[in-house]
């Protein structure tokens, strides 16, 4: 499991040191699904700029997704 994952689960109280305790496939799962949003976001943000022509905008809108992809080793 990614530790950026597990690291969420301790903040929320849900790392009992080996495990995550709330079915750990749902709390992996929700997390995953977070992030996956997020980058989602960050796609449409990138379609907006560039049909505003805005290509700067852009291209930190598709940074900040592959930073995300790559911080929390989530594949979009």
């Amino acid at each position: 499991m990614n530790e950026r994952i597990i690291e969420m689960a301790k903040q929320c109280g849900y790392w009992s040191g080996e495990t995550i305790e709330m079915n750990d496939v749902g709390i992996a799962k929700f997390a995953e699904l977070i992030v996956k949003e997020c980058m989602r976001m960050c796609e449409v943000a990138q379609v907006g700029y560039l049909t505003h022509g805005l290509e700067k905008e852009a291209s930190g809108a598709y940074s900040v997704k592959q930073y995300i992809e790559e911080y929390l080793g989530v594949e979009s």
